[in-house]
């Protein structure tokens, strides 16, 4: 599943996990204050120099918006760096078919959900200027110009445009990307055809599984990662924001309320679901097994007239309806839990915020942006509780495609599978 594509597979994603964690403390604790280091100076982009202690609040602002702009290009500098250490590295010494779309595939995609990460941020920030407008404007009547209110939607306008143009980009790269995987599976099983040609549904899941396993797995991929930047990018501000809010209902005072809210209700979340689709997994993968097995008998029915015969079909899709009344009685009770805490999920923000907002402690645009933050952290706390049902079906595949790397790599089946070569032979001998 992943040898055929990437590159010495436990070497390259332990490798890319050490030099991410490596390259994040880097910059956190010693590049980013290597100023001078920085080549923005080629493009009029120059650090400011020191404010006076005396400074007015515009050579503060003008300060901190040069200040910002500066850094941020001097971090893009740096992560291209790093990017293309570890590409070249892993290109010229990986010595693998599929390492150009592997590596650098898996680079350009890891760099876009960081970009998506910041225009998260960047529009968060716009939340707090635009409904501080806001406030301002309903209070105060008169008190802002059409060009202010205009400009804080033409600022949005732009982000999202940006937003929306890197987004189609990159679901047009990631489809050729995961096609490029399913081809790499698909030749190297099609090779070692006649030792998993045994195996239940063989052709289904070199057909229908390979290109599902890769779509998944990417798509749980990105959402991790993005779970892990967007925690590197939010908490910071969460944190920050946090100081707005010194007390919780029934609680009482906590520091730092929202982070410790967050996590708290995440982890609640996450074990509820878990345990209450525990039984799902095994439900999926024997699914599989029992439509694979029906839908096999009425092709064989196609080309030989002593098979598939109704009496056969009956019992083939009585198995068929048993398995998916179970699924449907485990996804009720598992629904009811999903739904009902992510329903749960949108009064959390609300009720932590209420003796704040009673006591006027924010403002509108602060609370926008409290909420907004509080949103992004929760999410990727939640990664599993969201993403559960994709899990649950990934790890059906997985077990599918398994069965042939144990074939493939003289290994014992899976016991479901070594039922069937067993009823198979069965048959051929009777």
């Amino acid at each position: 599943m992943f040898l055929s594509f990437f590159p010495k597979p436990k070497l390259f994603f332990i490798s890319f996990a050490l030099w991410a964690l490596a390259s994040v403390l880097g910059w956190y604790l010693v590049v980013q204050n290597l100023e001078h280091l920085s080549l923005g100076s080629l493009f009029g982009v120059h650090f400011p120099e020191a404010l006076a202690q005396n400074a007015d609040t515009v050579a503060q602002a003008a300060f901190q918006s040069a200040q910002k702009l500066a850094l941020n290009l001097w971090q893009y500098q740096y992560m291209a760096l790093c990017y293309a250490l570890f590409i070249s590295a892993w290109i010229i010494f990986g010595g693998q078919k599929w390492a150009k779309w592997s590596v650098i595939g898996s680079g350009l995609i890891v760099f876009i959900t960081w970009f998506q990460v910041q225009v998260s941020v960047m529009i968060n920030a716009w939340y707090g200027n635009f409904y501080n407008l806001i406030q301002k404007a309903l209070t105060t009547p008169n008190s802002i110009t059409g060009d202010e209110y205009y400009s804080q939607l033409f600022t949005f306008a732009t982000i999202a445009l940006i937003a929306i143009t890197v987004a189609v980009l990159n679901n047009f790269f990631v489809s050729h990307y995961v096609f490029r995987w399913r081809t790499a599976m698909n030749d190297y099983y099609t090779s070692k055809w006649s030792q998993v040609r045994q195996i239940e549904g063989a052709s289904q899941r070199i057909q229908e599984d390979t290109m599902r396993f890769a779509t998944i797995v990417e798509t749980l991929g990105v959402n991790f990662l993005n779970a892990i930047m967007t925690l590197i990018a939010f908490l910071p501000i969460l944190w920050g924001l946090s100081g707005y809010v010194k007390t919780l209902p029934i609680i009482g005072e906590v520091s730092q309320a929202l982070v410790f809210v967050a996590i708290v209700w995440s982890i609640i979340g996450t074990v509820f679901l878990a345990v209450a689709g525990i039984k799902l997994p095994g439900l999926e993968f024997k699914n599989q097994r029992v439509e694979a097995a029906y839908r096999k008998e009425l092709v064989y029915g196609e080309d030989y007239v002593d098979r598939a015969e109704p009496m056969k079909l009956i019992e083939l899709f009585s198995n068929v309806r048993q398995n998916y009344f179970r699924l449907y009685f485990h996804y009720l009770y598992f629904n009811v839990v999903r739904y009902g805490y992510l329903q749960a999920g949108v009064l959390i923000p609300l009720i932590a915020l209420g003796p704040s907002i009673i006591a006027g402690a924010l403002t509108l645009g602060v609370m926008q942006q409290i909420s907004n933050a509080f949103n992004q952290v929760e999410d990727s706390f939640q990664l599993l509780v969201k993403s559960w049902t994709t899990i649950v079906e990934l790890l059906s595949i997985y077990k599918r495609l398994k069965a042939f790397e144990a074939a493939i790599n003289h290994q014992p089946l899976p016991d479901i599978d070594q039922q069937f070569i067993a009823a198979k032979d069965e048959e051929i001998t009777v």
